[in-house]
């Protein structure tokens, strides 16, 4: 059975949503750069007043808001006394204790609150990001070198993380955050600049991600991600993963791989965020690491799910999952879609080892503008990373491996006679055409398909190989 299945038996998954994260019709998408607004900024509203009057915070997720299927994070961690009922040597003396946590590096900064405030506006809902489970992230301004804060516009752009007053695992994943990132550097993790830690305010600064998150560009933006550019996210996200689990000093496992924590520069070059809920790897002759299951519905592998036992292979499961999303264009759980279709491992699944019917998997919003050899590698590489038995998932080295030579495959859809058969067919079996609507064979095709279409039924020759091999540069399908 798949995940959606087996979830249902563990208790740790949160059932019960958030009245934050509900999704509303009247949701709106107002860019700043490419970072979506998100909705419900009235609770970063409530949270910036509270920040403004020095209340306590917690931990929020960098660039979007928690989708509806998140899990808890992790046990609770000791509640922090607010700053407006001791004095200010207690004060003082809770900081040095927390800093004390702290592994930091030499090359973060340190902010004071007063900067960061500033940076940002103060914390105006001009300068919002997005909105997570644990807070809100705004846009600021600071020094190129230092930490004060700078004119909007000018000196380093970034991206600061407030924590919110309503979580009690904020702190700890606070400190997550600071330690993993402040240790580890990769071109595919995004940098952590610098954090602060002042009385009870919790806060982290990182680079500003110019086209935000992977999961804006799939499910919210109205023209498709280009193939190539989806396999060069693919590419980009499967390296850091890679770099955690063979290439760290002290290798780690993520535990919260999904499109909306993965970032995108100006060049759409992925970086992973949030590591609130990373773990060390096993070391020895550990085989995994147990812990409370935590995640996200829809991402976590079903026998980490199960028995709580974590291992690389559970990110490597993970990655399979966005691979199928970025494929499909469809969400990891959607309870929109019909029956049978609201988990999408467990519907794809039949159609994986499909090898000539693949194009079933295919978002249709790219409309043939896609690589047949690269989407039909892809295909292959999802199913190995989704193979129930963990043993049996490929290495993430393994996994960069393969997907280097798809982003720059050629052989696109959409001059392929074969594949424009096989998109005939499917037409013509479509509910609409057998209830008698006339469909129009180009109606899903554009730039010039329909002409291959007619050259389709004039042409009675066969071809020697399934697909027609073309020369010609793959079409973005509009800029992303």
């Amino acid at each position: 059975m798949g995940l959606g299945s087996d979830a249902a038996k563990v208790e740790a998954w949160d059932v019960g949503k958030s009245k934050g994260r509900k999704k509303k019709d009247e949701d709106v998408a107002e860019d700043t750069g490419c970072w979506i607004k998100l909705r419900f900024i009235g609770g970063c509203i409530t949270s910036r007043s509270k920040v403004d009057s020095s209340a306590s915070g917690t931990s929020t997720n960098y660039a979007e808001s928690k989708c509806t299927n998140d899990v808890n994070r992790d046990q609770p961690a000791a509640a922090v006394v607010s700053s407006t009922t001791t004095s200010n040597a207690e004060s003082s003396t809770s900081t040095s204790k927390l800093e004390e946590e702290l592994k930091v590096s030499s090359r973060l900064r340190k902010f004071t609150f007063n900067d960061l405030k500033l940076a940002t506006r103060n914390f105006r809902p001009e300068s919002l990001l997005g909105e997570g489970g644990f807070g809100c992230v705004f846009k600021g301004w600071i020094e190129e070198n230092g930490t004060a804060p700078a004119r909007p516009g000018t000196g380093l752009t970034v991206a600061v993380k407030t924590l919110n007053h309503d979580s009690l695992q904020g702190h700890k994943e606070w400190l997550a955050e600071v330690n993993y990132l402040g240790e580890l550097a990769h071109p595919n993790l995004v940098k952590l600049v610098g954090y602060c830690i002042e009385d009870d305010q919790r806060l982290l600064v990182y680079e500003f991600m110019l086209r935000g998150s992977l999961e804006n560009h799939l499910f919210r933006r109205s023209l498709p991600l280009p193939w190539s550019i989806r396999m060069k996210i693919a590419l980009g996200a499967a390296r850091g993963l890679a770099f955690l689990h063979e290439e760290a000093e002290r290798p780690v496992i993520y535990r919260d791989f999904k499109t909306s924590n993965i970032l995108l520069d100006a060049d759409y070059n992925a970086k992973l965020s949030d590591f609130g809920l990373a773990k060390d790897a096993p070391e020895g002759d550990k085989t995994h690491v147990s812990t409370r299951v935590m995640g996200t519905y829809g991402y976590a592998a079903p026998e980490y799910v199960m028995t709580g036992h974590l291992t690389s292979r559970s990110d490597v499961y993970s990655f399979g999952v966005v691979l199928l999303e970025m494929i499909t264009g469809r969400r990891s759980m959607d309870k929109n879609r019909p029956n049978g279709e609201h988990n999408l491992v467990e519907w794809a699944r039949p159609h994986l080892g499909e090898r000539r019917r693949f194009y079933r998997l295919i978002d249709p919003r790219l409309e043939a503008h896609f690589s047949i050899k690269g989407a039909q590698k892809a295909v292959q590489l999802a199913a190995h990373c989704l193979s129930r038995d963990p043993k049996a998932r490929p290495l993430m080295s393994e996994v960069v491996e393969a997907l280097k030579p798809l982003p720059s495959m050629k052989d696109m859809a959409s001059s392929s006679y074969h594949f424009q058969t096989m998109q005939a067919e499917r037409i013509r079996a479509s509910p609409s055409a057998r209830n008698g609507q006339q469909a129009q064979p180009g109606s899903m095709l554009r730039n010039g398909q329909q002409q291959a279409m007619r050259s389709l039924s004039m042409s009675n020759g066969s071809y020697a190989s399934p697909f027609h091999q073309s020369q010609q540069s793959p079409k973005p399908g509009g800029k992303a």
